[in-house]
């Protein structure tokens, strides 16, 4: 863009709100408005924070020619049809994951960016989190050797969570634990396997007709020798919180703990064998950020954690993502570069999850992703 300031608008206000802060702190943002259907909670939250512009009704906001840009942080149904009205309404997107709940919304969204010349970003928390920067940076260094194999997980228990969460198909909204092992490399999907286990309880199964309560996927990276191996659970299986990301390389391979907060550990090769694994606490990666909003990659919007958003106290504070993610898509706009991940990367991602499930159906056949996944 042809300008230092780009106008922020934050739709969406629960987990959204973890972003205010950092917007309205970054030498190249402003924070122009908010969007919340909610008008008591909406202007609560304008007030804390000396907000004008607030809107109940998204489209209304879409035609607001001061806007530059919109961050959606809306329920998963949603993402893909908002992100396509702001697009077709000249801005720029930043989403929350997962990019879209179809194959037919993820194309579209490919198609109006690269039609437009506007920039789409999928707001992937982990491949921004301090323990995944911890892993590209050895990546980066060759300090790994080859990388030989990568692995990832989420497990959550998603009992008492919104509406359309009951029974959800575990690789549906699988991008935590996809987007890592295609960042690390830069790589794409180029087909996955899926294997379906276990039974979800009877009244979880109608909501999407499906009834696995585990599902494990192959992928098979494009124009590599690599493949990686993801899983993931949401209902009825005994596991505490986790997202993990592990590298396996012919230097050094590093693994997630299994308790959530535990050191990574750091196995070495050709160490004697009892000093082979050490354990290493992830350093912070504030350096990498503007001096303004350095200090969000240990501190969340909320002082006390009764009041911060689920999905940030579950998820262990995404590992001081938050305002790295904000930095790629301001950073891009501004220097006029592409963010990572991008339309296509995006879609990659999310459409490795949605054709996981359907492989899964059909007990593990091999699906291949659709070309627009790719870059050209």
């Amino acid at each position: 863009m042809n300008k230092q300031k780009i106008n922020i608008a934050i739709v969406g206000l629960g987990f959204g709100a973890e972003f205010i802060p950092i917007y309205q702190k970054h030498p190249h943002a402003d924070l122009v408005a908010v969007c919340q259907r909610n008008e008591e909670k909406l202007n609560q939250l304008a007030d804390t924070f000396g907000i004008e512009k607030r809107y109940t009704s998204y489209e209304a906001l879409l035609e607001d020619p001061e806007i530059d840009a919109v961050h959606i942080n809306t329920p998963i149904p949603d993402h893909g049809r908002q992100s396509i009205l702001a697009l077709k309404a000249g801005k720029h997107v930043a989403c929350t994951v997962p990019m879209a709940t179809t194959l037919e919304e993820c194309e579209e969204i490919v198609r109006l960016t690269e039609e437009s010349g506007l920039t789409y970003m999928m707001m992937e928390t982990v491949v921004y989190a301090r323990e995944f920067l911890f892993m590209k940076e050895l990546y980066e260094n060759g300090e790994l050797g080859k990388v030989q194999f990568v692995k990832a997980s989420h497990q959550q228990d998603m009992d008492g969570w919104p509406n359309y969460w009951p029974g959800l198909p575990p690789m549906h909204y699988a991008t935590h634990c996809v987007g890592p092992v295609l960042a690390l490399t830069r790589g794409e999907a180029e087909y996955v396997s899926c294997f379906g286990s276990g039974t979800i309880r009877e009244e979880l199964i109608p909501h999407y007709n499906s009834t696995f309560a585990v599902e494990t996927t192959h992928i098979k990276f494009r124009n590599s020798d690599l493949s990686a191996q993801v899983y993931r659970s949401l209902f009825d299986v005994a596991r505490q919180y986790r997202e993990s990301f592990e590298v396996y390389g012919s230097k050094k391979s590093v693994e997630w703990p299994l308790i959530e907060g535990r050191p990574l550990v750091v196995h070495t090769a050709k160490k004697p064998e009892p000093e082979i694994p050490e354990e290493i606490e992830s350093p912070d990666f504030a350096k990498l950020l503007p001096e303004e909003i350095q200090h969000f990659t240990t501190k969340g919007v909320y002082d006390s954690e009764e009041h911060q958003h689920l999905s940030f106290t579950q998820g262990a504070g995404h590992g001081g993502s938050h305002p790295h993610l904000v930095h790629e898509f301001v950073n891009a706009l501004v220097e006029w570069k592409a963010p990572y991940p991008n339309a296509r990367q995006s879609a990659n991602i999310t459409c490795v999850g949605i054709l996981a499930h359907e492989s899964a159906l059909k007990g593990g056949e091999l699906i291949k992703l659709p070309d627009f996944t790719f870059e050209k």
